[in-house]
């Protein structure tokens, strides 16, 4: 049976529809950076998610070829995560999309090194004949967060990270986005198939200590 890490690690993927705390270890992720509206059709979004399942899947099937990875073991590809932010806007003006900055990432298992990374990026640009190159290999270490299941739209979340905001008021501790420090959000459903009602979304945000 594969490994899911959404299965296995259900304190970072699977939170409930409450606010909960929780401190994020370091992770490993194939990172495209953009900016601009995700909705736009055939837009610089759509096509850095492209460019990360690719090399997901590049990956994922490694075994099945010639280029062995050290400690390979099955699994499912992790899900589609973001990392949001506007210049000069204090939390998400969801009506100026146009202004997003992201980085948008799929997490990569432990047992990929940088060197098996850029095999990938160069397998998949020359099997899926696209451009790859502006993948990178990208660790992150999210810390102490808050983080919540979200149902609705994306363009429904001031009010789901709104009840975030209260129980950090009500428990003692304080938001602590930053420029290093971002607004995540982890896609748990596919919005090509799913109802917009229906869509499950985890937010997450770093914290601090009042």
């Amino acid at each position: 049976m594969p490994f899911d890490y959404k299965k296995e690690y259900k304190e970072f993927y699977l939170p409930k529809n409450k606010p909960q705390i929780i401190d994020i270890p370091a992770m490993n992720y194939i990172a495209v950076r953009g900016k601009g509206n995700p909705n736009e059709e055939d837009g610089a979004y759509k096509q850095a998610i492209g460019i990360l399942y690719a090399i997901a899947y590049t990956i994922k099937m490694s075994y099945k070829g010639n280029h062995k990875i050290d400690g390979f073991f099955e699994y499912v590809v992790p899900p589609l995560e973001g990392f949001w932010w506007q210049d000069g806007i204090e939390g998400v003006n969801y009506s100026n999309k146009e202004t997003f900055n992201w980085i948008s990432v799929i997490r990569l298992p432990d047992f990929v090194s940088k060197e098996d990374f850029k095999w990938a990026v160069e397998e998949a640009s020359r099997k899926k004949k696209m451009d790859c190159s502006l993948a990178e290999y990208l660790t992150i270490q999210e810390g102490l967060c808050v983080q919540i299941m979200h149902i609705g739209p994306f363009d429904d979340e001031p009010a789901t990270v709104a009840i975030l905001d209260e129980y950090l008021a009500q428990h003692g501790y304080v938001n602590a986005i930053t420029d290093a420090r971002l607004h995540h959000e982890i896609y748990l459903s596919d919005a090509r198939k799913v109802a917009p009602a229906k869509c499950k979304t985890v937010i997450r945000h770093p914290v601090k200590k009042k």
